[in-house]
């Protein structure tokens, strides 16, 4: 099945947004009511498909991983107001779709597989939108807004009740700016007792959510705060393995997270973090990393520049500073930043002879 699958879906995948629209199509054809749920604008939600698809066929033999990220998907999902008839229109839409694109290549074996794969993916969805006993979603007041840089801006936003999430984890965030446009948002701190929630924003080039945030955002506004979500994390243990983290631009946030909660710990991984942009001005976290360095001892922080010199930095691309070193087999990898960014960046680690095992990424990080 999950060969069936793979196979199939890399034959659709150059035309994937042609497949999005006609799914979307289908879906809106066969429950009307169904697109009342959906931003008025429905470009960010295609590749937002696009990417989820394509990440659960990367997982679809690697079961208990996508077992965890379905479990998460469902849960997060009760925020739209989801209807367990919804499941079922979707696999149909989804089923229409692919035969259309696949054309002659569509057969009875492909559509077992995918029929299977689907009936999985939507049971394990429902099961833990059902078993969920929080609320569907937060809502969260905004504190603090100020710009960082041009183009980034710190949000600071405190829920009545706090929210649980685990340091590395990102959470979806619907503004009175942009209705009904889910944008996910990685929390730059660990858990608080407090409620208060940091965020850090960059205004996306074509980012209809996140340019708003950016631009428009004012305390005292009301934001929605759906689940969290994420499989970044880092345990406690007796005998920790060290740490490579890799950020890129914004992607630090996750990082920065767990490198708070970190400091809360007796016992500290060794860890190993490069922190990558274009031009030494994207490093707009590098300062406060640096003090966090010049106490915490475990802590190595090496900038990456494509553009520009930085002071102890290296030059090139993140990829190839972090590869140059070596395959980093004895270490825990974690990757953040733009899905180009982690897919060049995965790419390299596994042809220096990284074992993917130890790679750890979540795919959602763009408007």
């Amino acid at each position: 099945m999950a060969r069936l699958v793979r196979d199939s879906f890399a034959a659709v995948e150059p035309k994937a947004d042609e497949v999005a629209r006609y799914f979307y199509g289908a879906l809106f054809t066969i429950a009307p009511e169904t697109r009342a749920l959906f931003p008025i604008t429905m470009t960010v939600q295609r590749d937002r498909l696009l990417r989820a698809l394509v990440y659960i066929v990367q997982m679809v033999d690697r079961p208990d991983e996508l077992i965890t990220f379905l479990r998460q998907l469902g849960r997060d999902h009760r925020k739209f107001g989801v209807l367990e008839r919804h499941y079922d229109a979707v696999g149909t839409a989804l089923i229409a779709a692919l035969k259309r694109f696949l054309k002659d290549r569509w057969t009875a074996e492909i559509e077992a597989a995918w029929t299977t794969a689907y009936g999985l993916i939507a049971k394990t969805m429902r099961e833990a939108a059902a078993a969920e006993t929080g609320p569907p979603w937060w809502a969260a007041t905004v504190i603090e807004h100020r710009r960082i840089t041009r183009d980034i801006a710190l949000v600071r936003a405190r829920t009545a009740e706090p929210l649980p999430y685990q340091a590395g984890g990102y959470v979806s965030v619907e503004t009175p700016h942009r209705p009904r446009l889910w944008r996910y948002l990685s929390p730059a701190t660990a858990p608080r007792n407090d409620g208060i929630l940091t965020f850090h924003v960059r205004a996306v080039p074509g980012g209809w959510v996140s340019g708003a945030i950016v631009q428009r955002t004012r305390p005292g506004e009301v934001w929605r705060i759906g689940p969290a979500m994420g499989s970044l994390s880092v345990q406690p243990s007796a005998r920790p393995r060290p740490l490579l983290m890799i950020g890129g631009g914004t992607g630090i946030t996750p990082i920065l997270s767990i490198l708070d909660d970190l400091s809360r710990w007796k016992h500290n991984p060794r860890v190993h973090l490069f922190f990558g942009g274009r031009r030494p001005e994207d490093l707009y976290a590098l300062g406060d990393l640096r003090k966090v360095a010049a106490t915490a001892k475990w802590l190595t922080v090496t900038p990456v520049t494509e553009t520009g010199a930085v002071p102890g930095g290296d030059r090139g691309s993140l990829a190839t500073a972090v590869t140059q070193r070596g395959a980093w087999n004895t270490h825990d990898i974690l990757v953040s930043g733009s899905p180009p960014m982690i897919r060049g960046t995965i790419a390299r680690l596994l042809a220096a002879g990284t074992d993917l095992e130890r790679i750890s990424y979540d795919p959602f990080t763009l408007d």
